[in-house]
């Protein structure tokens, strides 16, 4: 399986698609100021809108501040709970309810890289896909982060 990847950051649209894949679409409210700081452009759940399949899902992505694990998007999709969530500088764990199920990777430019635990669902790759190209992956740990920010208050 194979998923492409249309990601409008300026527009705030997602699609993601593909031969046996569940298109997965997501949608920033029209009118809404773009983050510079998230492919999708906001964090904000109540001006984003998930479809899989035509059908609505929830979408929970967290504020991201100080720790990993405050990036997280969380979706409700196909009678499964999906979370994405940074483990590294670079990559982000994918869980279906609870279990770990891939790796992936994206800096935000629409392109992701996945590594499976097993072979994924069609839905597990669309799913996984899009909060990656969405939001990107990976984040500093907390205490590099606090650093910055630290020696950002203490600069001449």
């Amino acid at each position: 399986m194979h998923a492409r990847i249309a990601l409008d950051g300026r527009a705030g649209t997602l699609r993601v698609s593909g031969a046996g894949l569940p298109v997965v679409e997501l949608v920033r409210t029209a009118g809404t100021p773009a983050d510079e700081h998230t492919p999708i452009g906001t964090r904000k759940a109540a001006r984003l809108t998930l479809t899989v399949d035509g059908a609505p899902a929830v979408i929970r992505p967290s504020r991201g501040r100080l720790l990993r694990r405050s990036y997280r998007v969380d979706v409700r999709a196909g009678g499964f709970r999906y979370r994405l969530v940074p483990c590294s500088y670079a990559e982000s764990r994918l869980t279906r309810d609870g279990r770990r199920i891939g790796t992936l990777d994206s800096s935000g430019d629409g392109r992701v890289t996945d590594e499976w635990d097993a072979g994924p669902t069609p839905l597990d790759l669309a799913v996984g896909t899009a909060l990656a190209a969405a939001f990107g992956t990976g984040a500093a740990p907390w205490w590099e982060t606090l650093g910055d920010i630290v020696s950002e208050l203490v600069a001449p």
